[in-house]
């Protein structure tokens, strides 16, 4: 039994060299399972063989007229798609053409079987928070974005330090002197903050971790702090170029001497649409090479 009427198709790698393959592939599937299917007139240059009836329409129509997004790409594509539907309640599932894919976990070699159980209703919802990151500014709300994996402060174009204050729920905690600061979600663990020494953290944890990026005090460590934490940076006068702040890599915001920077969770989340056979620590023994010594479970 079906449970989606229309399934929207987005992706962002229009140059991927197997994006027009696994799209047929994609569509020919929806197609098999009676699914009608929207595509995003990013992807129309990819359609040009195909002969099955689709409606192809910009992103802000996908966001009214689908009951599920189906992103054909990366995580960067996946990260990019959750943050615009972050007001539309719309579930999210991923075919990866990516690299590690923490996000796509649809593979392209089982993606009919994979779309099938989904579409059947035959699927793993996993919710996820966001972050918001908020620039105040002389005790004024400046500037705002959202993050699905994290919200990193950096020196921005220069390599240069940043000094900066932290504080947790108004409690004052560092002052530090450091390449930047990484606040992640457990969706994030896996991405940026991983590399800079923070935790692995199960997906479904009500909790963000903070982590300094090679920071002069070698006993400054990552923190790990609950979900409902108020997190403030201010960088200090004494930093000699204006900071950044990154939300995904993919959003930049620019800030000033004593701003305060004020991250916490968000009030959205994101649906996930993962396939039956899903399994987080699973996908971290393929993808971060945990089973290196060959054991297979």
């Amino acid at each position: 039994m079906k449970i989606f009427n229309k399934i929207g198709i987005t992706g962002r790698n229009t140059k991927h060299p197997q994006l027009k393959l696994y799209l047929h592939q994609l569509i020919s599937c929806l197609d098999a399972n009676k699914v009608l299917v929207q595509i995003d007139s990013l992807l129309k240059e990819s359609l040009d063989t195909i002969n099955i009836p689709i409606e192809v329409t910009p992103f802000a129509k996908l966001e009214q007229d689908c009951d599920l997004i189906i992103v054909i790409g990366g995580d960067g594509s996946f990260l990019s798609t959750a943050r615009r539907l972050q007001n539309y309640q719309i579930p999210i599932t991923g075919l990866n053409l990516g690299h590690l894919g923490f996000l796509t976990e649809i593979s392209p070699a089982t993606l009919h079987k994979q779309i099938t159980e989904i579409i059947s209703g035959n699927f793993i919802l996993d919710e996820r928070f966001f972050l918001q990151a908020k620039i105040v500014r002389n005790s004024k709300d400046f500037d705002r974005e959202i993050a699905l994996n994290d919200v990193v402060i950096h020196p921005g174009e220069s390599a240069r330090i940043i000094e900066y204050e932290l504080y947790i729920d108004d409690k004052f905690v560092y002052r530090q002197r450091a390449d930047g600061l990484i606040i992640a979600t457990p969706t994030g663990s896996t991405a940026y903050a991983l590399s800079a020494g923070g935790p692995v953290m199960s997906p479904n944890l009500d909790a963000i971790v903070i982590a300094p990026m090679h920071p002069h005090l070698l006993t400054n460590r990552p923190l790990v702090v609950h979900g409902n934490s108020n997190i403030k940076v201010v960088v200090t006068k004494e930093t000699s170029n204006l900071p950044r702040i990154s939300c995904d890599g993919q959003i930049h915001l620019k800030s000033c001497y004593q701003d305060e920077i004020i991250i916490r969770k968000s009030t959205e989340n994101i649906k996930l649409y993962n396939p039956p056979d899903y399994n987080f620590y699973k996908s971290c023994r393929s993808k971060l090479s945990w089973n290196a010594n060959g054991y297979q479970i």
